[in-house]
């Protein structure tokens, strides 16, 4: 098995327990390649190039940012993506059914778990270095605009920044003017927060697309309209619920091809940065395979 830890995450501590999961595979009989690298793009690559070879399974340590490299690693081809959630928010760990903060219970899902088919959701729109997927939810709004301000910050570090990012853009930011096309279908709108999701859960256990399904073979697109900022106070805290949806000015729509457009905003993707509006995606059911436990396959 190849293994990938961001040695970051968790506040540093996924550095410690990526060594414990790779004792925890020897100890089980396996051989371990680690593919671990400081800089994401590099992991990426030496993860394509270990699943390339031939090996088992690729297993990563860390938070959502980390389940993306392996699913751009894993996705189209038929080698499992093992997880070991132990970031902040693990949000694809937890809506598989996986174990979280817990490194014993993970590598038993990897050595004797079952693989579960899930789709992932592939960028179609620009030739870019390798294929370019994500598995949770993509998001284009307010949330991303938040995101691209406290990356920006060496300081502080952790969720502090990103409560800090809000408190910054929330007081100036304005509804922006978007259009979606859904599978061909043109919507021209305003919103103050667009995500898509593939998976229900983002940013820490918050539901944002609360009925997306791993293995629908569709996109959930949820769009949030003009609001006051009191109100978009108000509407905010229900997505750890998932009751915003009730709301009226939040939409819920699905397709299975989705672009997005407006002006200034880059899109985020697992936590990840994505890239500059317009991205158009699509989702290719059944492309990954992921080890999970057998009662939740």
């Amino acid at each position: 098995m190849a293994i990938a830890v961001n040695p970051s995450a968790g506040k540093g501590r996924a550095k410690v327990l990526g060594v414990r999961t790779g004792e925890l595979l020897q100890a089980s009989g396996y051989d371990v390649l680690d593919v671990t690298s400081e800089t994401a793009a590099e992991a990426k690559d030496r993860a394509i190039s270990a699943v390339a070879s031939g090996i088992d399974a690729l297993v990563v340590v860390g938070g959502d940012g980390m389940v993306n490299i392996g699913v751009n690693a894993c996705a189209g081809t038929d080698t499992p993506l093992g997880i070991v959630g132990a970031g902040t928010g693990n949000d694809i760990a937890a809506s598989l059914g996986l174990p979280v903060h817990d490194i014993e219970a993970a590598v038993r899902v990897v050595v004797g778990g079952v693989t579960r088919r899930i789709d992932a959701a592939r960028r179609t729109d620009v030739a870019v270095d390798g294929p370019q997927w994500f598995a949770g939810v993509l998001c284009g709004g307010f949330d991303a605009v938040v995101n691209e301000r406290a990356n920006g910050w060496a300081w502080p570090r952790g969720r502090m920044r990103y409560n800090l990012a809000i408190a910054r853009e929330l007081p100036v930011f304005k509804p922006l003017k978007y259009e979606l096309e859904l599978d061909g279908e043109t919507w021209i709108t305003e919103a103050m927060l667009v995500a898509v999701g593939n998976g229900p859960r983002y940013g820490g256990g918050m539901h944002i697309t609360p009925d997306a399904a791993y293995d629908d073979g569709l996109l959930d697109v949820l769009v949030v309209g003009p609001l006051s900022v009191p109100r978009l106070l108000q509407v905010f805290p229900k997505v750890f619920t998932g009751s915003h949806t009730t709301h009226p000015a939040v939409t819920i729509r699905r397709a299975a091809k989705v672009r997005l457009s407006t002006d200034g905003v880059v899109a985020y993707a697992d936590g990840e940065r994505f890239g500059p509006l317009p991205v158009e995606v699509e989702v290719v059911p059944h492309c990954l395979s992921v080890l999970v436990p057998s009662d939740v396959a």
